[in-house]
């Protein structure tokens, strides 16, 4: 039973947006809206690095008005490229070891990438987790950089560009409720996942 900080959204988000990987100016339309509408749609996308990837199972949506947000202070050296073009890649640091991917909308707004259900290049990315376990490989921000081989260099760049690729895909049935690992504005419900996915960092309660 989910409780009150966890809801099921009732039928399906408006993932679909065609065929074939996003670019160029469809690229920037999906990215140039409100982070909770790219964070809902994401979901069931079908994202690659250099080939290894999967659907999006897992996301959450920041913004430049929220404390819990890199972007709250203004731009940095460190949060430039959350600022930067719709549709490019975000990636930080945290804990000293891990790196996070996160999707720029709006300037200053920004998806994190939670987690991922693995389809292709899978035997890299168990190389890459030193794991086999096919629910562990992403589930989780910094373990799904690390399964897809994603560090500082590949920052700031287009997911329309290589290494990145990310397909639409159908709608899925979605579920929401509180961001994992903060403090600030932690009571916003802004962190989604498809309902009844194995594939998540955390179930939603």
């Amino acid at each position: 039973m989910l409780s009150a900080s966890a809801m099921i959204d009732g039928g399906m988000i408006s993932g679909a947006i065609g065929t074939g990987a996003l670019t160029g100016e469809s690229l920037k339309a999906f990215f140039d809206r409100d982070a909770i509408a790219v964070a809902r749609d994401l979901l069931g996308c079908h994202l690659t690095v250099d080939g290894s990837g999967g659907r999006i199972t897992e996301t959450e949506a920041y913004f430049p008005d929220d404390e819990a947000s890199h972007s709250f202070r203004g731009p940095s050296k460190r949060n430039g490229a959350m600022f930067g073009r719709p549709g490019n890649v975000y990636i930080y640091r945290i804990y000293g070891m891990y790196w996070c991917l996160n999707f720029v909308c709006h300037p200053g707004s920004a998806v994190l990438i939670r987690a991922l259900e693995p389809e292709t290049g899978i035997p890299l990315m168990m190389e890459r987790r030193g794991s086999d376990i096919l629910t562990a490989l992403c589930s989780g921000p910094g373990k799904l950089c690390q399964a897809l081989g994603i560090d500082i260099n590949l920052n700031d760049r287009p997911l329309d560009r290589p290494p990145y690729a990310l397909t639409p895909s159908a709608p899925v049935p979605v579920v929401s409720g509180k961001r994992i690992g903060i403090t600030k504005n932690a009571e916003a419900p802004w962190r989604f996942g498809i309902q009844g996915s194995r594939f998540l960092s955390k179930p939603f309660r």
